[in-house]
């Protein structure tokens, strides 16, 4: 026969349970959208370490939908959210969920798009480095001729400071009349579609007369490698980022010059990482590996960088043995017999 609990032993296992409770964690994780593949890639990073700290995951995806991402904040926080990480479709409107956040003490990690608020904290890669690369591995392939800019979306900081790092390698080649720029655009959502799209007209406008193309990011490589491929012209130079698996094959088969690999498991975590720390409350400042960043509208940003890295052609085994990629998915339709990594 059960022995009744004492009204004091009960007291206790309640207060204890309820102390058990506290101690757990919930972050909450505002996605933009889901249609570029590399977000599933930080999701699982998330959920991970929210796992491995003993914090509970929920998250909301706007669709592309800025006015979707600031109800999807408040329902994340209604839904008990003791921090929050934000990959924000639109870095200028989503302020006021991000304020009303911050008003309740929750804290909040933009996550790899900077939203410009000196109480949240910023995670990402070295954003110019990345343009940079790009712009190198693409000046490297072709030096002079007729370039064209597919940049990000205007909405999104990242896409200026992109482009920035991409001049910084280009600009005295431009100046000097080696490169002329014969197309440049923003692209709405970094949606392929419309890089393809303004590709297109680059193309018409020019005669097909165009010698290089740097690309933001690989779904944007991917809509231009689609209108160079029409016009029978795939191979000039291209670049992008992310390391999208379909990028990773075109660098194999020779249709895209390079994509700067930034690893969204090491983002993932880190950010992970970071949000929990936040939430036990962990100052901005005490953060490991925190440093001051101005942005580009002078906002210093408590911020965290990771390093990227360019994969070429003769670099596919880097991702390849970092387990990011199969051989098999990078490989697919390569019969060159010079790419060393599908050999």
């Amino acid at each position: 026969m059960k022995k009744l609990l004492s009204t004091a032993m009960l007291a206790g296992t309640v207060l204890l349970s309820a102390n058990a409770f506290a101690a757990d964690l919930t972050v909450g994780v505002s996605w933009s959208n889901f249609q570029e593949e590399r977000w599933k890639t930080d999701e699982a990073a998330i959920k991970a370490a929210l796992e491995a700290a003993g914090a509970d995951y929920i998250s909301a995806d706007a669709q592309s939908n800025p006015s979707k991402q600031l109800s999807d904040i408040e329902s994340l926080i209604a839904r008990g959210a003791d921090a929050l990480i934000v990959l924000a479709q639109d870095s200028a409107s989503i302020g006021p969920a991000v304020g009303l956040a911050l008003n309740e003490g929750i804290p909040v990690v933009g996550y790899d798009r900077l939203i410009e608020d000196p109480n949240a904290y910023y995670i990402t890669f070295n954003n110019k480095e990345v343009g940079r690369l790009q712009a190198e591995a693409v000046f490297a392939a072709q030096p002079k001729g007729n370039y064209v800019f597919i940049k990000g979306a205007p909405t999104d900081p990242n896409a200026n400071i992109l482009h920035e790092g991409q001049l910084e390698i280009l600009q005295d080649a431009i100046d000097s009349g080696d490169i002329k720029v014969v197309g440049e655009a923003y692209t709405d959502s970094w949606q392929p579609a419309i890089a393809q799209r303004n590709m297109e007209q680059f193309l018409t406008a020019a005669d097909n007369k165009v010698d290089a193309v740097v690309a933001s990011n690989d779904g944007t490589a991917g809509g231009v490698v689609a209108a160079l491929s029409a016009q029978g012209m795939q191979g000039i130079p291209v670049s992008g980022q992310d390391g999208d698996h379909a990028a990773l094959n075109r660098v194999a088969l020779g249709t895209q010059t390079v994509s700067v690999w930034k690893d969204a498991r090491l983002l993932g975590k880190r950010a992970a990482e970071i949000a929990v720390e936040l939430a036990k409350g962990t100052k901005l400042d005490d953060v490991e590996g925190t440093e001051d960043w101005q942005s580009p509208n002078g906002v210093t940003m408590k911020s965290y960088f990771l390093d990227p890295v360019a994969i070429t052609q003769d670099k596919l085994d880097l991702v390849i043995d970092a387990g990011w990629v199969s051989k098999d998915v990078v490989c697919q339709g390569v019969t060159n017999s010079k790419v060393a990594a599908c050999n």
